[in-house]
């Protein structure tokens, strides 16, 4: 049976590492993958906030999302990196351990994430995606950084 619908059942997610965990987040929201520069710090900023950058020309804020997830954050070293994501027009650079790969996977193979009571970081999750013997958590950008929290780190 011919399926003509079956690229607007695929999403592509980009696929990054915080620890030994596998996270992903919708490619629409990526707007560039780039190396770790120079953050400046920023006084009186959430814990979370590493600070700002100038990408060229617009400063944007930087969070270590290990930390925003209540996650151990990984040594920095050469594959660190900073997704710049953006969701209801507000940029922000995110800093992960290493970004592994774009992956298409078929929308139906998201499932909802599992009902963690105790997991406060079950509220950022838009699922998980079963991908051969992986699990990769797939992130909601839009609850990760609240829009409160998101408009008070635009600069």
């Amino acid at each position: 049976m011919a399926d003509d619908t079956r690229s607007a059942d695929e999403i592509q997610l980009v696929v990054f590492s915080l620890g030994r965990e596998e996270f992903a987040v919708e490619v629409t929201q990526v707007r560039e993958i780039m190396r770790m520069e120079e953050i400046t710090r920023m006084p009186k900023s959430p814990d979370f906030v590493e600070g700002i950058i100038n990408l060229r020309g617009q400063i944007i804020a930087v969070v270590e999302l290990a930390k925003r997830l209540n996650l151990e954050a990984g040594e920095r070293s050469g594959d660190t990196r900073i997704i710049v994501v953006e969701a209801e027009d507000i940029k922000v650079g995110m800093i992960v351990d290493s970004v592994s790969e774009v992956l298409r996977v078929s929308a139906d193979a998201v499932e909802p994430s599992p009902t963690l009571a105790t997991d406060v970081a079950a509220a950022y999750l838009r699922g998980v995606v079963k991908q051969d013997n992986r699990l990769i958590i797939l992130l909601d950008l839009t609850k990760v950084l609240s829009l409160q929290e998101m408009a008070g780190l635009e600069f």
